[in-house]
């Protein structure tokens, strides 16, 4: 049984459904070991110094940024840590959008979102809702120390977590030299129109996954277990199967959270709408503590940007 990436909540509005994050790919890729063709041996790689070329073991080894030439500022584990955003297991949905509205190119990597035990109705729920309206949901997600921009989308009876790349991510098309203008700037004929349109059109079908598949790793899979029965080799895989059990939840009251969320008109997750209310209490006792407490809190929010 596979096991969960990331375990935590799916939050929107104020409804928090528990989930496991699990993988939606599968690697395929025939991986090789380099080997030292006169013997056949394994090719070990180490870490040496440029300038005594000595093996530098790994507690000796610190983190730099090359700001020039030559010129390192050494990073520390400390501020990569104050940097990193706090962790939390939340997917935070922030608004929702149009299904068409996110550039293809700002897609990733895919996962699929399982929900926890007696989560289902709300899974359900989310899942119809963003189907029938056609939108999607935004959301940031904190995986290791690193946060995330994805989409919670529809596809059939799952909802998928789409990683979205930053803006800054990409590419500009603008920085290339392109095309513009109108067909009729390039000499192209109302004829050669037609005649491109009737080709797309002859060769127009519906999309079937299962029709494409990898014909070069295909072939070198063959080419391999030809090399492993002339040299009368065997394989063995072991396979290790985990068991996981998603973790518990209470009956909850959708229409309320629903309606609350529509009233408050709140598109921050509850864990921020709490915190916004926490100022409002009176009790001598709690407003001296959260007095305290408030330099703390803004400091990690600091640290987190």
């Amino acid at each position: 049984m596979a096991r969960p990436i990331w375990t935590g909540t799916l939050s929107f509005g104020l409804l928090n459904i528990p989930v496991s994050l699990m993988s939606g790919e599968r690697k395929v890729d025939i991986s090789f070991r380099m080997l030292d063709s006169r013997d056949r041996k394994p090719i070990r790689f180490e870490r040496v110094n440029a300038d005594t070329g000595e093996e530098v073991p790994w507690k000796d080894i610190v983190k730099a940024f090359e700001y020039d030439k030559g010129s390192y500022v050494v990073v520390e584990k400390e501020d990569i840590a104050s940097a990193a955003p706090q962790t939390h297991e939340s997917v935070d949905v922030e608004a929702f959008v149009d299904r068409d509205a996110i550039g293809l190119r700002f897609f990733e990597k895919p996962y699929i979102l399982v929900p926890g035990k007696k989560a289902e109705k709300g899974y359900v729920l989310l899942r119809d809702t963003l189907e029938s309206t056609g939108k999607v949901g935004v959301a940031r997600v904190v995986i290791r120390t690193r946060e995330y921009l994805c989409a919670v989308v529809p596809e059939g009876d799952a909802l998928v977590l789409l990683m979205l790349r930053y803006p800054q991510e990409l590419v500009d098309p603008e920085e290339y030299k392109l095309p513009g203008g109108k067909a009729a700037d390039y000499r192209i004929t109302a004829k050669e129109r037609e005649m491109a349109e009737t080709l797309i059109g002859s060769m127009s079908a519906t999309w079937k996954p299962d029709d494409y598949q990898d014909e070069f790793r295909k072939r070198l899979e063959t080419i391999i277990k030809k090399r492993i029965k002339a040299r009368g080799a065997t394989t063995k895989i072991v396979e290790e199967e985990t068991e996981h059990e998603d973790a518990a939840t209470n009956v909850v009251d959708f229409m309320s959270l629903l309606q609350k969320s529509l009233d408050s008109k709140k598109r921050t997750p509850a864990r921020k709408a709490a915190a916004k209310k926490a100022p409002a209490r009176k009790t001598v006792k709690k407003a001296s503590k959260s007095t305290k407490k408030a330099p703390a809190k803004r400091a990690r929010k600091a640290a987190s940007r």
